[in-house]
This record gives C-alpha cells, structure tokens and sequence, in this order.
C-alpha cells in the first residue's frame, strides 16, 4: 500500500504548493468538439433523440416519428452535434434561423432552438450548455435580437441551464401543440 505524503515547498522561494503523492488526480474529461451535422449522423442522432426524450419519459410514444426525423429537420433548421474524443455522437441540437420550424418564433428577428439532447451518459459536463451557447453565437452573427425556446414542464434539467444562461420565461408565448401537451416558452435577448 502505497501511503501519500506532502512534497513540502519552502516559503519564499516560488516553489508550487504541496502536493499531494500517492494519490492520482482525477482525469480530466474527455474533450469534445461541436461541428454541423452531415447526412451520416442522422441516425445517431435519431437513436439519441428517441431515446432521451422516449425513454427518459420526456415525450410520449406518439412524438417518435417527429423524434425520429433528423433529415427532416436538416432541411429547416441548422443541425449541430457534439462529438466525444472518440467520434461519438453525446449530444445534437436544432438551430432555426428562418421559417416555421422554430414553432414559437414570432418575428424574423427571432431564432429558435429545438430537440437539445444530450446523452445520458454525457450528462453533467456541460456539454448542452456548449451547444446552446453555440447556438447564441450563431444567432447573433445571423443578426437575430432574441433566441426562444420551448420545453416541456418535465425537463427540468433543461430549465436549469436556460436560466442559468439567463433565459426568461415567456408564459404569455406558452403553447399547446396538441392536446395533452402544455410547453413552456423561454426567451434571451441576444
């Protein structure tokens, strides 16, 4: 058994502090690099989609084909994913700069975002924030004033990073999109 001792550093003399030996530091986390999706992608991204959403209990069954669709998203909104130091796909996002995917857009000077995802397995190490604010990047280099979201009340994860980041809510833009399901809208002034 290895037993750790202080290294001791001598006052004055710019030396580093102690450290601990014996004892190894933790890894750090694997890196991870955003880029736009291509058309390869989709079916990760499908199976990471339905899965959380699905099988986290955050949609019900009847949302899996909407789930499901990524080439259907790519061709109205701008696909991003976060990749893992392995080519993983841990995490995607929806970027609706113009038209009717955002859903809760109200004017062209609004982008949305839509179907954040983060694998659980990926979860707690920021990377839905690194998506998001990639989004806001590209929002506002697209001249945007506001990005706006809606999410459901069960994703409460969710709702911890969008008003840490300094989202509001919008509960006057609040909607139904079918029967059964009330979502929550969220805004930033870019």
């Amino acid at each position: 058994m290895v037993r750790p001792s202080v290294e001791k550093a001598h006052r004055g003399d710019g030396a580093p502090p102690p450290t601990l030996l014996g004892v190894a530091d933790s890894p750090a986390p694997p890196a991870v690099r955003i880029e736009p999706a291509t058309p390869a992608d989709h079916a990760a991204i499908a199976e990471l989609t339905v899965s959380v959403y699905i099988d986290g209990e955050l949609a019900g069954p009847s949302y899996t084909p909407e789930l499901a669709d990524v080439a259907g998203r790519a061709d109205r909104a701008e696909l991003l994913v976060v990749r893992d130091d392995d080519g993983r796909v841990v995490g995607s996002v929806a970027l609706v700069l113009s038209g009717d995917f955002g859903e809760v857009t109200e004017s062209d000077d609004e982008a949305a975002v839509r179907m954040l995802v983060v694998d659980p397995a990926a979860q707690g190490r920021g990377i839905g924030e690194l998506l998001m604010t990639d989004c806001l990047r590209r929002a506002r280099a697209a001249g945007k004033r506001r990005m706006v979201l809606s999410t459901g009340p069960k994703m409460l994860a969710a709702h911890r990073l969008y008003e840490r980041m300094g989202f509001t809510r919008l509960p006057e833009r609040d909607w139904t999109p079918v029967p059964g399901i009330d979502l929550l809208v969220y805004a930033l002034d870019l």
